[in-house]
């Protein structure tokens, strides 16, 4: 039996869960509303306030689809009612991000600006100290979507491993790699 699989999901008060024909499974609350189809050799069940994810047979892709689709209803009752939140520092000099509404405009050391829609699901707050690097968060319900987004503003200038400039996750440790060293004949 998968280890991730079998463990059942405990439903907030507020969240709720339907199951179609189909097999796709909605998830409603406070902060949205996701829908996933799960693949047909997987059922989902709602028993005693908590989400069931069973599998059909022990074939090594149907036990692989049952752990993958507990986790993906797993992160959908998560952020339909907590959310998820990622924060990124950007290290350089001249490196500004702010947001205007759902646009957000970058300053990362090219000749021009950078200028990123955001999708209505995600909302990005950023801050400038006066001492210390700009982080932008991004907050959302789809934590999909917001990895996703995270990604595609990190590869606007990824972290150099020598003075550890560009994008990063706070929190994130750089390997680092030693500079030249003087030659010796």
């Amino acid at each position: 039996m998968s280890r991730i699989g079998k463990l059942p999901i405990n439903l907030p008060q507020n969240v709720t869960v339907e199951i179609s024909k189909d097999n796709v499974v909605k998830v409603k609350g406070p902060l949205g509303e996701l829908s996933q189809k799960v693949h047909p050799s997987i059922t989902v069940e709602i028993e005693n306030n908590q989400v069931i994810v069973k599998r059909e047979n022990e074939e090594k892709q149907v036990k692989s689809y049952h752990g993958l689709y507990r986790a993906l209803v797993n992160n959908m009752v998560f952020g339909v009612s907590t959310g998820y939140e990622t924060k990124q520092e950007f290290v350089g000099v001249g490196y500004k991000v702010e947001a205007k509404g759902q646009v957000l405009e970058f300053n990362l050391g090219y000749s021009h600006a950078i200028y990123l829609e955001l999708p209505k699901e995600i909302i990005a707050e950023s801050d400038s100290p006066k001492r210390g690097n700009p982080t932008l968060t991004l907050k959302s319900h789809d934590k999909q979507l917001i990895g996703q987004v995270a990604a595609k503003i990190r590869s606007f200038r990824a972290p150099e491993p020598y003075k550890g400039k560009g994008i990063k996750f706070v929190g994130e440790e750089l390997r680092r790699k030693a500079g030249k060293s003087a030659g010796s004949k």
